[in-house]
């Protein structure tokens, strides 16, 4: 077979790159490279050797080299994201031939086949730095955790971050009902309970309702109240791919789905009310949620029990503060998502909260 197998012309999505370019003779190992591209949502380039048309081998996101084609691809010029893809596993030669023409991998088929997959489909996505993550859970019921997380998404949203907010908590009612969003249409966690493996990030963000310029992932009025752990994984893991904040409202029951919710979170957010009973139940939840999550802080919501204050409040559970969520006077009982109000005060601490956290997550 002559000449190369291209992609179309049309351009590329908003937000993806090109799909891989794929050099090798070898049809079998064609077929499974085609069928794992496939399987990424990526449409590659194939050739025999190195194209010939300018700028094809630097300009590919990434180039899978089968060991056939080794040789042919020796005078290449050097680069990163080179990965030379064999079958036969006890060839001692394979590494020397990687070396030869500088590949950052060896990859042996069928084992390395989910790796490979989600590397192709990390560059199908154009994928940059990971969405910053932000768990909020409550240190008793009613502490107002729902309330800080819609606040924090709605703030995150209108200052021109992509941004999803995740409802984790099944038995909390909806955070799309506390948006005011519950007949809005988009999918729902019960449509995710099957998912395994990579959920694409571009697909998820499109198929969830859009509310207040950010997107939700909530439940649905039904029976159903659990997702499976992998499913809980993939689907955050996707969220987490496409940049930007993601906002998790957690419950205070840590099953294993929470567990990978957390296990997902950069900074935990603890709602506690300035009183003793909520600062012993905020104790009993902070030791569960620091058992996955290192990095814990604490918020305080007045008002306050004689002797107490934020910062005696963070002192007593041995955690971080991070101060006092105001309530949110302008939030109505008309649907009026909370942090609405750009100089209202729930938005200036999350404003405040924001400027924080990016700013260390640019320093880590």
């Amino acid at each position: 077979m002559a000449g190369a197998i291209t992609r179309d012309t049309t351009p590329a999505a908003e937000g993806r790159q090109g799909g891989p370019l794929i050099v090798t003779e070898d049809p079998e190992l064609l077929d499974d490279l085609l069928r794992l591209c496939a399987a990424a949502g990526a449409r590659p380039e194939v050739h025999h050797g190195v194209p010939e048309r300018g700028g094809g081998w630097e300009a590919a996101p990434l180039v899978l080299v089968g060991d056939d084609a080794a040789r042919r691809v020796r005078g290449a010029g050097r680069r990163r994201g080179v990965v030379l893809v064999g079958r036969d596993q006890d060839d001692p030669g394979v590494w020397r031939r990687a070396v030869e023409i500088g590949a950052d991998h060896v990859l042996m088929l069928p084992d390395g086949e989910q790796w490979l997959v989600d590397r192709i489909a990390d560059v199908a996505e154009g994928v940059g730095r990971p969405a910053i993550t932000v768990g909020v859970i409550g240190g008793r019921g009613g502490a107002g955790a729902s309330t800080l997380a819609c606040a924090l998404a709605v703030t995150s949203a209108r200052e021109g971050r992509r941004t999803l907010l995740v409802d984790a908590d099944p038995l909390g009612g909806g955070l799309d009902v506390l948006l005011g969003g519950e007949t809005v249409e988009g999918l729902r966690w019960p449509a995710f309970a099957a998912s395994r493996g990579r959920v694409g990030g571009s697909a998820l963000e499109e198929s969830l309702p859009e509310l207040h310029a950010l997107r939700v992932l909530s439940w649905d009025r039904g029976d159903s109240v659990a997702v499976p752990p992998p499913a809980v994984r993939a689907v955050l893991a996707a969220a987490r791919r496409r940049g930007g904040a993601v906002v998790v409202d957690l419950p205070r029951r840590i099953d294993e789905g929470a567990a990978e919710a957390l296990a997902q979170v950069d900074l935990g957010l603890l709602v506690v009310p300035g009183e003793l009973r909520a600062i012993a139940a905020a104790g009993r939840v902070a030791s569960a949620v620091g058992m996955v999550l290192r990095d814990l802080r604490v918020v305080v919501r007045g008002p306050y029990a004689p002797g107490l204050d934020d910062r005696e409040v963070g002192r007593l559970l041995g955690l971080p503060l991070v101060g006092e969520v105001p309530s949110d006077s302008t939030a109505s009982h008309a649907g009026t998502p909370p942090g609405t109000a750009p100089r209202g005060r729930l938005a200036r601490f999350c404003t405040a909260f924001w400027n924080q956290a990016l700013a260390e997550a640019a320093g880590a």
